[in-house]
């Protein structure tokens, strides 16, 4: 018989590694797609997905069981998102404060064709709209899921997933009439 989440993470919470192991292997696919999405950089996304999976290894027995692990994990790896941009800031202030200069890296070659048109769409989105619409659409999470992920109320992520597509629409629309 196969585990649940939730049983799985009771074991992890025991001090079950393979468990954990277990809800890494199931739950690291949409952490990272979320990430990736979230900093449009998949080498900061894999960093940032294995400080939150080592965070959710040190917390998994803050887990409750309400809601579903996968909103638990996403909001973790969230967290960890909000923090590492908070520290991406405070670097980027330092540079300039001190005169260095800024990182000017291209983007990898592989994340050409719709992929960094989607990338670009999502740019022009509010952060809290970005973020509710890549965990709704790239994330599969249902409203209530992200709202339990971000902590926002849930007839504002709603209002975030609804605006946030409907500008993904206007945006990619307008890419075609111009085209």
């Amino acid at each position: 018989m196969i585990a649940t989440d939730e049983e799985l993470a009771a074991l992890a919470a025991a001090r079950d590694d393979r468990a954990f192991a277990e809800l890494v292997r199931r739950h690291q696919c949409a952490v990272r797609g979320l990430l990736v999405r979230l900093t449009r950089d998949p080498a900061r996304a894999d960093d940032i997905a294995q400080d939150a999976f080592v965070k959710a290894h040190r917390k998994i027995a803050s887990y409750s069981g309400r809601g579903s692990f996968k909103s638990w994990i996403c909001r973790v790896a969230y967290t960890e998102f909000l923090m590492a941009a908070r520290k991406g800031r405070s670097e980027a202030r330092m540079k300039e404060r001190y005169g260095a200069e800024a990182d000017t890296e291209e983007r990898p070659s592989d994340m050409a064709g719709m992929g960094l048109d989607l990338d670009r769409a999502l740019a022009t989105l509010k952060e809290d709209e970005r973020t509710c619409v890549v965990l709704a659409y790239s994330a599969g999470m249902s409203h209530p899921e992200v709202a339990e992920a971000t902590g926002l109320p849930l007839g504002t992520v709603k209002s975030h997933v609804n605006r946030g597509r409907d500008r993904l629409k206007a945006w990619f629309e307008a890419r075609e009439n111009a085209a």
